[in-house]
């Protein structure tokens, strides 16, 4: 299981990443990779490291497990899998072939939903002007500002999937406005940690706003480590709650055969 709250369970065909944008900063994954690796995991081994200045770093060594693309074959119950937590399937180094393999066990698995998300939407695109999206799969692009965030949103709006989603979270500036065409699904969330950036509730209202004008469902995760006074706490304290209520709103699928339809 997971404490992802939009997901059932998480599934890394691969770990190791590099740091692309202003939203990988204080990556929460190179942290867990680091431990997990001094605990003696043979797939994290390498992939992290610690700077002088006391950081955990991506070394840019990406594994990929081929082991690990058994998992779904394995889970007889349906499942939604969250692809990746602690890499990016689409990074630059990761092997045409191996991507193939991990979408062929998809394909192989349509009693799962698998939500697939990459701050590298340029790779994304280009993997799939050559290759279908599987009917249960969903793809998304991680949104964190208007300069990196924004244009990974029109690489993903031309791609034919099942449900698109942005992940806008951690949340650093107001996004102002955003076409949401083609979207079905947002997620955001403020970001945690010692070295965490403040999230301002306008910005989130503004976000939770033009998903209500535009039929786009949205998912509020959590304030993170500021509150939306301000005040910076646990946030477990800051909660998940905006205007006094939980927005956890995911989008509604409906199986027709072997494909599936919002």
């Amino acid at each position: 299981m997971t404490k992802i709250e939009w997901t059932e369970k998480t599934w890394n065909p691969m770990t190791g990443c590099q740091i692309v944008s202003e939203g990988c900063k204080h990556c929460y994954a190179a942290k867990m990779a680091y431990r997990l690796a001094a605990m003696g995991l043979p797939q994290y081994q390498g992939v992290t490291k610690k700077a002088k200045n006391g950081t955990i770093q991506w070394t840019g060594k990406i594994q990929q497990i081929r082991s690990a693309l058994e998992v779904p074959r394995k889970t007889k119950k349906k499942t939604l899998f969250f692809v990746n937590s602690m890499s990016d399937l689409f990074h630059e180094d990761v092997d045409t072939s191996f991507l193939d393999e991990v979408f062929q066990v998809i394909s192989d698995t349509p009693q799962h939903t698998y939500q697939i998300l990459t701050k590298r939407a340029s790779q994304m695109a280009s993997y799939f002007k050559n290759h279908s999206v599987s009917a249960n799969v969903w793809l998304g692009v991680s949104v964190e500002n208007r300069k990196q965030g924004i244009p990974r949103i029109k690489k993903l709006q031309k791609i034919p999937a099942t449900v698109r989603f942005l992940s806008i979270e951690p949340l650093l500036e107001d996004l102002g406005n955003i076409d949401l065409k083609g979207i079905h699904w947002i997620i955001v969330g403020g970001e945690s940690g010692n070295q965490a950036r403040p999230m301002k509730e306008e910005w989130v209202r503004n976000i939770q706003q033009q998903c209500r004008k535009q039929r786009v469902r949205f998912f509020f995760k959590q304030w993170g480590t500021w509150g939306p006074d301000g005040v910076k706490r646990s946030k477990k304290v800051n909660g998940g709650l905006l205007e006094g209520k939980i927005w956890h709103q995911m989008p509604k699928i409906k199986q027709i055969g072997d494909t599936c339809r919002i």
